[in-house]
């Protein structure tokens, strides 16, 4: 017959095994809310993998703007996925991806970049696109930054005196680079409650695009707007009109098998990016490659759009950003 444990011996089993539980909820805790910390609200945004078993990471719409903001950057400069991991992953350990306003010291922005030891003004810091372009062009200057540990090469840009806390964001970032670069497809979605911002309609989403991808995302023939607004001006053309206005953002490549793949990813990537954006450019739905996002759907999903293969092979040509006047 087993005989019970001594006091002292059960106390100790008892605060080993209250330990390991405690260490499980954190780890549990840090996986459920790692991208929500200090954001206002619940997180209206989500991103999945591609793979078996759709791991996924929830965040809010102002991270999933400054995700994509730093992505499109990257991107902008032919950089490749990993160099976009390193810096979403950076942003992620150093503001939870909000542009903050404060810091330790003077340290300000996404990246937590300091004017006083020579990252710019604060003006310029506190500029997402400005303060992600920074921090690549500190990341290509160091020799072979793609084959080092993650933590290591924005250690080598950040200088923190925390040099291995950017490592446990990797699993997050990648997932969010393989979504935001396009390569993951319909694999990001938010609700897409309208935020309390003025920047709305088809001119504020053009601006936006041009802004983070630059002039070329509306080539070669530019953005269309269509559904009740001027091609040139993005206003209604008479009173009455529906609410609805369309960007159509064309998708061009080049040709064969490899040329294809770009173009769609490409595609994807603006489609992602235009969903990330949805609260704070009052975007109403996306459209791309025979898929569709909506506004309100809370389940995480992108639709078929349906008209069959001719249909999907059309809407690959574009992608098509619907947003509210």
């Amino acid at each position: 017959m087993l005989q019970p444990s001594p006091p002292r011996k059960r106390r100790g089993r008892l605060a080993r095994s209250g330990a390991a539980s405690m260490a499980l909820l954190a780890v549990a805790g840090y996986l459920a809310v790692q991208y929500v910390t200090g954001g206002a609200g619940a997180p209206g945004c989500k991103v999945v993998s591609g793979k078996e078993g759709r791991a996924g990471y929830e965040f809010t719409p102002e991270q999933a703007v400054n995700a994509a903001t730093i992505t499109a950057v990257g991107t902008a400069r032919k950089l490749p996925e990993r160099a976009v991991t390193i810096a979403l992953a950076t942003a992620m350990q150093e503001s939870a991806l909000r542009n903050l306003d404060h810091g330790d010291k003077d340290s300000l922005g996404l990246f937590q970049q300091r004017p006083s030891q020579g990252w710019g003004t604060p003006r310029e810091i506190m500029d997402p696109t400005y303060s992600a372009g920074l921090f690549y062009d500190h990341l290509v200057e160091i020799p072979g930054y793609l084959d080092l540990p993650l933590t290591d090469a924005a250690q080598r840009v950040q200088r923190s005196a925390f040099p291995y806390a950017y490592a446990k964001h990797e699993p997050g970032a990648e997932l969010l680079a393989a979504a935001l670069t396009g390569r993951s497809a319909a694999t990001l979605t938010c609700d897409g409650r309208p935020g309390p911002t003025p920047d709305k309609g088809p001119d504020a989403v053009r601006a936006a695009l041009v802004r983070d991808f630059g002039h070329t995302v509306l080539q070669p023939a530019g953005a269309e707007v269509s559904d009740g607004a001027d091609a040139d001006t993005g206003t209604a053309r008479f009173a009455g009109a529906s609410e609805e206005r369309t960007v159509t953002v064309p998708m061009t490549g080049g040709s064969g098998a490899a040329g294809e793949r770009e173009t769609g990813r490409r595609g994807w990537q603006v489609a992602h990016w235009a969903v990330a954006n949805a609260s704070s450019l009052h975007i109403q739905r996306v459209t791309y490659a025979g898929r569709e996002w909506t506004a309100g759907n809370t389940d995480s999903k992108w639709y078929p759009t349906g008209g069959g293969a001719k249909g999907a092979e059309r809407a690959a040509g574009a992608v098509r950003i619907t947003s509210s006047g």
